[in-house]
């Protein structure tokens, strides 16, 4: 067993960063860290960090979840590694 984080850069839908924040505040299991980054050109991303136990999940179902989450639109892993 291992400890993994994966921290998420997520692109919320157009007028959607608040619903999204929201809807991922509630996830299970629950992020670990979340913040939001203004990217320029009026864009901002939502990185989101998630620490959990390979043996429970794994960084691809969270992923699908996050998909399901209402407001994202577009994510990417930016970071993954064992802790």
């Amino acid at each position: 067993m291992s400890s993994v984080a994966v921290l998420f850069k997520v692109y919320p839908k157009e007028n959607m960063l608040d619903k999204a924040v929201e809807s991922i505040k509630r996830m299970n299991p629950a992020p670990a860290g979340m913040q939001t980054d203004d990217i320029g050109f009026g864009i901002t991303v939502i990185k989101v960090l998630f620490k959990f136990d390979d043996s429970k999940t794994s960084s691809s179902k969270i992923e699908d979840e996050l998909r399901k989450v209402e407001g994202v639109g577009e994510l990417e892993v930016e970071e993954e590694g064992l802790i």
